[in-house]
This record gives C-alpha cells, sequence and structure tokens, in this order.
C-alpha cells in the first residue's frame, strides 16, 4: 500500500512538470476520476477539460521558463480511501522553497481521484533553511551547502573531540570553510553515487530542527557500503544554521572503514 502512495504521489508531481501536451493529458486522464475535482481556496476545476486547463497553466507560468520545478516532500500519508501530502516548488538550480502546498486527494475504487483539496501551506524559514541544506548536501556541493551556516556555528559531532584515525574528517569545525571542508571529505572517502538514503523526517519547532533518517554509503576505497541510523539537531536564525549537531551511528561507520567488510 505504501508503495502505491508513494507511486501516486510520484505520478501527481509529475504532471505538474510534464512539458509535452499529449503526455500530460494522458496522465490527468489516469490520475483523475472522469468527474474528478480539484478544489483551490478560491477556485474548483471539474473534469478532465478544465484539470488539463488549470495544469497547463500552472505549467506555462512556473516551469516552462526554467525557473522552478515542483518536487514531492516525502511526507506521504494514507487512510482509508484518503491521501495527504506535500508539494514544493524550488528553483531548478537549486535554493529555498519558493512555495509549499499540502494536498488531500479523496480515491475511488479504482485508485483514481475523485476529490483533490489543496491548501497553501506557510513555510516557516527554518523550514525552507533545512530543506535547502538538504537540497545542496544531496547535490554534493560543499561550498553552497557552507553558505547555509552562520559563523562560528556550534558543530559538534557524537565522536570523541580528539577524532578518530578511522574516520579522519571528524574534527571540530567553526567557519563556512571548515564545514566545506567537512562535506568536501565525506565525498573524498565515500562514493557519492551510492550513498542515497531514504528521505529524512524533519521536525521543526521555531527555530530549532531534527532531521531523522539512515545514511546509506560505500567506502571509496574498499567498496564497503554500510547504513547507520542518524539524527541532525539543527537551530536556524536569520537563515543561517547556528547549530549542527550530529548523532549517528558511530560504530558502523568507524567499523566500515576499519575492516573494509560489509557491516
Amino acid at each position: 500500500m505504501q508503495t502505491n502512495i508513494e507511486q501516486l504521489v510520484r505520478r501527481y508531481v509529475a504532471v505538474w512538470n510534464e512539458p509535452d501536451p499529449d503526455a500530460r493529458r494522458a496522465s490527468i486522464a489516469e490520475l483523475w476520476a472522469e468527474d474528478g475535482v480539484e478544489l483551490l481556496e478560491s477556485a474548483e476545476y471539474r473534469g478532465h477539460r478544465e484539470l488539463e486547463g488549470r495544469v497547463t497553466h500552472a505549467y506555462q507560468e512556473f516551469v516552462a521558463g526554467g525557473e522552478f520545478v515542483f518536487v514531492p516532500a516525502g511526507d506521504a500519508a494514507a487512510h482509508h480511501d484518503t491521501v495527504s501530502f506535500r508539494t514544493h516548488m524550488v528553483p531548478v538550480g537549486g535554493g529555498q522553497i519558493a512555495w509549499t502546498g499540502t494536498m488531500v486527494l479523496e480515491l475511488d475504487a479504482e485508485g483514481r481521484i475523485r476529490r483533490d483539496l489543496q491548501f497553501t501551506a506557510p513555510v516557516s524559514p527554518t523550514r525552507a533553511t533545512v530543506d535547502a541544506f538538504l537540497t545542496r548536501l544531496g547535490e554534493g556541493d560543499p561550498e553552497r551547502t557552507a553558505e547555509l551556516f552562520a559563523e562560528p556555528v556550534d558543530w559538534w559531532l557524537d565522536w570523541p573531540a580528539e577524532g578518530h584515525p578511522d574516520v579522519p574528517w571528524i574534527r571540530p569545525r567553526a567557519s563556512r570553510a571548515d564545514v566545506a571542508d567537512h562535506f568536501r571529505a565525506l565525498d573524498a572517502y565515500h562514493l557519492p553515487e551510492k550513498r542515497a538514503g531514504e528521505l529524512p523526517t524533519v521536525l521543526v519547532d521555531g527555530p530549532d530542527a531534527v532531521v531523522l533518517g539512515e545514511i546509506r554509503q560505500t567506502v571509496r576505497a574498499t567498496g564497503t557500503p554500510y547504513a547507520a541510523g542518524c539524527a541532525l539537531r539543527l537551530t536556524v536564525a536569520d537563515g543561517l544554521i547556528t547549530r549542527y549537531h550530529v548523532y549517528e551511528d558511530s560504530l558502523t561507520v568507524a567499523r566500515a572503514f576499519r575492516s573494509g567488510s560489509a557491516v
């Protein structure tokens, strides 16, 4: 069921980015029931013809010029015949979220959308900075990632203060140059094309945020893969990360680099 939900969300978001009119029309017919309706706070669009006009207009306004793209937030949930999730509109080249919508979809017996309720969700400054950080981190851009950090930054990782010989990138950091060096070193010791994991869960409370996820990396020197649970505690002020605390399964990471065998 969860896989089907994730597929539905991916297909839903993709239709708003679809450049080909025929493919867009076909996707709308597959996603929405013939009498399906989208309800905005100020308008409604009923049936495939009106839905096609609505999606085409949004594509031409936001996506066609190459400035923005719509992406799923990775927070889909389902209850009976109802699915909810958020969609972000982000700059194509990366950067802070320009818009977030919360979607609530009511599905018919065939799994097609009969009611699509869309709410514009305000994005907190903290969430916008955290999302920008995760985007730049995923793109493997140490310098642009470091631009999101304050100077000095309260930097802490759950390792001994003197570091550990098996993981030489772990050391105290304070400046943006230090932060860029940290993420550059991570890239140097890992195979970046094999480090993707599940989308993290992000919890925000005012200026503070917690990011929960799993690191999936492969050691560059030996080809040893590993997976380690990880939590980030972040504090944001004026759009910059002032606190960066990392809690991870350090033993798994050290073993992967020490033994050269899968863990």
